[in-house]
């Protein structure tokens, strides 16, 4: 019986591992994270104002956002031909919350993060 929660356990930790490196991943850009930056400050924007907000022709931003995109950080709806991207404030606040510090720490600890 332990071997079974233990399994589970594991595989429930890898499961979340995955998904966390695959968004560090995406951060551990400095196109990225202007780009990331800029959505914060100006919110839905258009994929055609972001080429010359980031000063970056339209297929290097596309791979770029791409990256983003399967990482979940940020959303995008289509209006017409144009593509408008914004922050997943959802996923954001995920990341910077006390969850990601609770994988880390003892869950004896004494600092009330779990």
């Amino acid at each position: 019986m332990k071997k079974e929660i233990t399994v589970n356990a594991v595989t429930t930790a890898a499961i979340s591992f995955e998904k966390y490196e695959q968004r560090f991943k995406a951060l551990a850009d400095q196109k990225r994270l202007q780009i990331m930056y800029e959505l914060c400050q100006r919110g839905n924007t258009c994929v055609c104002d972001l080429t010359e907000i980031v000063d970056m022709p339209q297929s290097k931003l596309s791979y770029h956002l791409k990256i983003l995109l399967d990482a979940n950080l940020i959303k995008k709806e289509t209006k017409g031909t144009w593509s408008y991207y914004e922050l997943n404030s959802d996923e954001i606040d995920t990341l910077l919350s006390e969850q990601l510090c609770c994988i880390f720490r003892p869950s004896d600890n004494s600092s009330g993060c779990c």
